[in-house]
């Protein structure tokens, strides 16, 4: 594959030695797609640390400057984020790194592959669309402005929030992977792997996991952390089944950002599909959130 590369580029596997030079990359794609960037290199690291559990990253470089950047979670279905610097960069870049990710996912097992993009980056869908990709699902970054402390959340009767507790991982573990059965492109991933994913990731913060519990049982599950994109950041909010329609969800929310609040945050943001099976998007809408941004996903088969 690097034989397809001009002389003088390079293509190799990274890591988190790598993350202030692609953190780089990234808000340059960024700001010129979009006009601006709140990704920090934290962001970058948070990442690169869940790539280290499930997944690989790539760079393409040229006098030991990255032009180009491929990080894949691997699994059944493939996701990659593919960033590259259009401007400088060789021709070859971005489809050398599409082709890279796309072998490295079908040797690990992976059936499908799918390319997470920014709706305004022409230059990629091309690229993707050119390698056989199509256009099937958007999602949504939604943010709250938060002028003041938010209101206590009103929950349904029997049913409480607590702070989550570690020793109640596996719990959380399961009840998160059913709340998001039915999610585009959710992919169970082992207890284990997860744990090193989650509890074990730099800076996990267990006061920003939720539990909405009716009783002993696991009704709901919210997993924030005190910053993403600039904003404090709602990772996962989800509703088992057999609890959907009561209000748990609004409930979770709003106890999330009264929480994100009182760590100084004024800005909550979270992504969303726009197709969510359980109406997540008019909720956060009824909420007083809103659209900000917009990435497209594309796939391809890959046996």
């Amino acid at each position: 594959m690097s034989s397809s590369l001009p002389d003088g580029f390079a293509l190799r596997r990274g890591g988190l030695d790598d993350v202030e030079s692609v953190s780089e990359l990234l808000v340059a794609e960024e700001r010129r797609v979009r006009g601006g960037s709140r990704w920090t290199r934290n962001d970058t690291r948070d990442w690169f640390h869940d790539l280290s559990v499930r997944g690989e990253v790539w760079l393409i470089e040229h006098a030991g400057r990255p032009l180009g950047m491929v990080g894949t979670f691997i699994g059944e279905t493939a996701r990659s984020w593919i960033c590259v610097d259009w401007q400088s960069a060789d021709s070859t870049i971005g489809p050398v790194l599409l082709e890279t990710a796309e072998q490295r996912s079908k040797a690990r097992g992976a059936a499908k592959a799918t390319v997470l993009s920014f709706v305004e980056n022409a230059a990629e869908t091309r690229l993707l669309e050119r390698a056989g990709y199509r256009d099937v699902r958007h999602f949504y970054r939604m943010e709250i402005e938060l002028g003041e402390r938010p209101s206590r959340p009103e929950w349904p009767e029997n049913v409480s929030c607590e702070t989550f507790d570690v020793t109640d991982a596996r719990a959380f573990h399961t009840a998160m992977n059913e709340a998001f059965a039915d999610d585009y492109g959710h992919t169970p991933v082992p207890f284990e792997d997860w744990k090193r994913m989650r509890i074990e990731a730099p800076g996990f913060d267990p006061s920003l996991w939720f539990v909405a519990r009716e009783r002993e049982e696991i009704a709901g599950i919210c997993r924030c952390t005190a910053e993403r994109w600039g904003c404090g950041w709602i990772e996962a909010l989800g509703v088992r089944r057999a609890w959907r329609r009561h209000g748990i969800g609004r409930a979770l929310l709003q106890h999330s950002f009264r929480e994100l609040y009182d760590r100084g945050a004024r800005c909550v943001g979270l992504g969303v599909d726009t197709q969510n099976p359980s109406g997540a998007t008019r909720l956060y809408e009824r909420a007083g959130m809103h659209v900000v941004a917009e990435n497209i996903v594309f796939e391809k088969a890959v046996v």
